[in-house]
Formats: C-alpha cells, sequence, structure tokens
C-alpha cells in the first residue's frame, strides 16, 4: 500500500502503561505508530488508578504522622484534614502525568488519534468520536490490543458515586463519609480502607476468602490484617454479601459468616470485587478473537488467534498490574520487529504492590506455593523492630521474609509488610531474575543505617546465619 497518514507500521488501541509504552519502543525500533485512546493519554492507571490513588494514600500517611507527632517531641493542635483538598492533589498528580505521556507522544513521533476504535478487518480501524461520527480510518501491519479494565459490580447493583461506589468514585467524593463497608479485601479494598479510615470514616472491610490479600502470602497478610484491625478498621473475612440494599441516607448489607447472617450499615459502600476486561470493542467479535471468560487469548509473544492481532495488560487477564502491562508491550513489539535478546514474561516474576500502610511486597512463591509445589524451603525472616533504621524512623512494623530452596539454594520467593516495603522489593525482583541464592544477598553489602539490610539480614537468616537476630 502507498504510504499516507492513515498507514502504519502498528496501531496501539489504548493509551495506558501498556499501550504508550509499547507505542514509545516500537517507535524506538523504528516502527510508524499511531495511539488510539478514546478518553485520557495515560489510560486508566495514571489518570483513576495507579497515581491518584497513591496521591491519597501520601495525605493520609502524613495525616497519620500528625497524629503520632507527639511521638517525635511535636506538638499539634487544632488538626484540621480536608479531604477535598486531598483529591484535588491527586487529581492534578493525574493530570501532570497525562500531560507528560503527551510530550513522550510527541518526542517519539507517535501519532495520537482521540476517539473510539472498532475493527473492520485485521488490519483496518475506524475511529468515531463520542457522537458516534467517523473522524478517521487506520490501516496497519499490527494492531494491538491495550484497552484495560474496569471495575466489576455486584449483580443487580449499580454504582451511583453517592453511596454506591467503584474505586473510580471514591476518588471524587468531595468529603470523608461517616462510614463504608468496603466489598472485597484485595489490594485496592485495603487501600482504600486506609486512606478513608486515617479521614475518620468508619470502615469495615468484607472479603469471601479467608483472610484479605488473598494472593499474598498467608504470614504477611495475617500481620496487615492485624494492623489494620489494631487501627481501628474492622475486617470481616469468609464472610458473604447475601445483599445489598440502597436506601435514601446510605446501603444495608446482609452478609453471613459460618451460616450466621448479619446487617451492616453505613452511609457509602464501595464493591472492590475484581476488573473485567475491556475486551468487547467493536468488531473483534466478528474477527473470532479467541477469548478465556472475558480476557483476549493470547500466547507467550501477546499474539492473539488472528494472526497480525496482539494483546497486553488487564484486557489479556491477570495479574492486573500496570508494570506487567508495560513489560507485555515492549515484549510484543519487540518480538514483532526480532529485536535480538527478547524473551516471553515469567510471570512468577513479576512484583505484586499493595501500597496501603504498612505497605504489602511480594515476589515469586508463597511458602505455601513452595510447598505444595513440593519444594524442601528455608526460611529467612527478620522483622523491622530489629532494624536501625526502622526504629530510628518510627516505622518498626512489618517483616522480610525469604524463602529458598533448601536443595539447589536459589531464591523461590519474597514477601515483606512493612514502611517503603514496595520500593524494597526491586532488589528481591533482582534476585529472582538472576536466579540468586540467599547467599548472594547476604554477599551483597548493605549500606547502614538503611531499612533494605533488613533483605540482607532475611537472606543470612534462611542461611541460618543471622547477625540481629
Amino acid at each position: 500500500m502507498e504510504q499516507d497518514e492513515r498507514a502504519f507500521d502498528l496501531a496501539v488501541i489504548g493509551a495506558g502503561p501498556g499501550g504508550y509504552v509499547a507505542a514509545i519502543r516500537a517507535a524506538q525500533l523504528g516502527m510508524r505508530v499511531t495511539v488510539i485512546e478514546r478518553d485520557r493519554l495515560g489510560g486508566i492507571c495514571l489518570n483513576w488508578g495507579c497515581i491518584p490513588t497513591k496521591a491519597l494514600l501520601q495525605n493520609s500517611l502524613v495525616l497519620s504522622l500528625f497524629r503520632r507527632a507527639e511521638e517525635f517531641g511535636i506538638h499539634v493542635e487544632n488538626l484540621r484534614a480536608d479531604f477535598g483538598h486531598a483529591v484535588k492533589r491527586s487529581r492534578q498528580a493525574a493530570e501532570r502525568l497525562s500531560k507528560g505521556v503527551e510530550y513522550l507522544m510527541k518526542k517519539n513521533k507517535v501519532a495520537v488519534c482521540m476517539g473510539e476504535a472498532r475493527f473492520t478487518s485485521a488490519n483496518e480501524l475506524e475511529i468515531t468520536d463520542g457522537a458516534g461520527k467517523t473522524v478517521e480510518a487506520i490501516r496497519a501491519e499490527r494492531i494491538l490490543l491495550a484497552t484495560g479494565s474496569r471495575p466489576r459490580m455486584l449483580p443487580g447493583l449499580r454504582a451511583d458515586g453517592k453511596i454506591v461506589l467503584t474505586s473510580t468514585e471514591a476518588m471524587l467524593l468531595p468529603r470523608a463519609p461517616a462510614s463504608m463497608i468496603i466489598i472485597g479485601g484485595g489490594a485496592v479494598g485495603v487501600e482504600f480502607a486506609d486512606i478513608y479510615h486515617a479521614y475518620g470514616t468508619a470502615v469495615t472491610v468484607v472479603e469471601m476468602l479467608p483472610m484479605i490479600l488473598p494472593q499474598e502470602d498467608a504470614e504477611i497478610a495475617g500481620l496487615l490484617n492485624r494492623s489494620l484491625r489494631r487501627r481501628g478498621v474492622r475486617i470481616m473475612t469468609g464472610t458473604k454479601v447475601e445483599e445489598v440494599v440502597v436506601e435514601a441516607e446510605g446501603a444495608k448489607v446482609r452478609v453471613s459468616t459460618d451460616g450466621k447472617t448479619e446487617e451492616l450499615a453505613a452511609e457509602t459502600v464501595l464493591v472492590a470485587v475484581g476488573r473485567a476486561a475491556n475486551s468487547e470493542m467493536g468488531g473483534l467479535n466478528e474477527l473470532g478473537v479467541a477469548k478465556d471468560r472475558g480476557f483476549v487469548a493470547v500466547n507467550q509473544w501477546m499474539e492473539a488467534s488472528i494472526p497480525g492481532i496482539y494483546a497486553i495488560g488487564d484486557v489479556v487477564g491477570g495479574p492486573l498490574l500496570a508494570h506487567k502491562a508495560s513489560h507485555e508491550g515492549i515484549v510484543a513489539v519487540e518480538k514483532i520487529a526480532k529485536f535480538n535478546g527478547v524473551a516471553p514474561i515469567d510471570h512468577l516474576k513479576i512484583p505484586s504492590c499493595t501500597y496501603c500502610h504498612p505497605q504489602v511486597a511480594s515476589i515469586g512463591l508463597t511458602e505455601a506455593s513452595a510447598r505444595a509445589e513440593g519444594y524442601a524451603i528455608n526460611i529467612g525472616r527478620f522483622p523491622f523492630t530489629a532494624s536501625g533504621m526502622a526504629i530510628a524512623l518510627g516505622e518498626t512494623e512489618g517483616m522480610v521474609k525469604v524463602i529458598s530452596d533448601a536443595k539447589q539454594g536459589r531464591i523461590l520467593g519474597v514477601h515483606i509488610v512493612g514502611a517503603e516495603a514496595t520500593e524494597l522489593i526491586a532488589e528481591a525482583g533482582l534476585a529472582l531474575s538472576t536466579e540468586a541464592s540467599p547467599e548472594t544477598i547476604a554477599r551483597s553489602i548493605h549500606a547502614h543505617p538503611t531499612r533494605s539490610e533488613a533483605m540482607g539480614e532475611a537472606a543470612l537468616a534462611a542461611l541460618g546465619r543471622a547477625i540481629h537476630l
């Protein structure tokens, strides 16, 4: 086909952390690239997820520190907290980064097309505006879906932005409600529990499974559970939601635990029971693209069942993480470009982070999964109560837990609960990527005093050589 403004080597649908990263890498590899986005550059993560929620969590952390000021010999009187201002600050952070993505698109000469994309063939797209009017037709040698996901809602329930909320509406409330029931004790539910509790909301978390953060190591999740309960968050695990009744001034939630029912009442209900893939875009089913439980089915190189169509990020399934989407985008475009050294993603080497206080971060196998897979394991634990830096900072909750293969020596998993856990996990990620042993981490000299020393101490503990325990 003769080159023109509508012809590209790669068209990326969705400008979230998967789509825009894939577009930039493709442009670096010499491809002519366009990104189609129906809302805002940066996608859900940057605009309505990762970034604004972390801004709100930082506000809640600062507020919590002010309430502990007496510990540091600082006296604060007439402390007031403006939740509306916290929301405003979070929106400013999202706006700033969205503009940053816009700059990156221009810098890398990626064409941006705003609108809704629809397949008209395996390598052709029709773009429509908000009114449904066709604004452009695009032809591309390859098309990459990065359309993300949306919050799931309980059957028969509708988010109204006032009483019944999803994570999106929970970021925009003008004030902190007096009470909130959070249905779902995963990362989203726990983070919002932390945010709203800090602002004085009476929070109840209802989780159907036996523990909050059910994908995490049970010991680590248990420590977080106790921390949240100690601070006044009510947590109900092993509890099923039977009914939600919305009334004029709030909602009533009927739950059952071990066959016993209870009625809960709150001003607001936040539904945080997972996310559904945005895989219903026009023309996709007509092309016969295979799906698995609503997610687009792909191979290890992120290619869908129709040659030339690729998919990455939340739309292909778990774990639903921004950094996983970004790396899948890089894998896909590097494979398309036949880039030397490209390798498929090992899901066990994807870190998981929950940004509540204390934070939780993990990578690799949990203790239970390592035992289930038949490994003989060594476990090293180092509590932050024994860390000089943690004591100096007044942040002694939590620990580092290292799980290693007792026979071959390599690290199988690392799990952390405590302040800045999400930063500390990077060292563990490098260790798993290089198939390092606890000895490798223990021999690496960690600066003193730092929180990262806990990683070295936990590695020593796994070897039976702990120094500071």
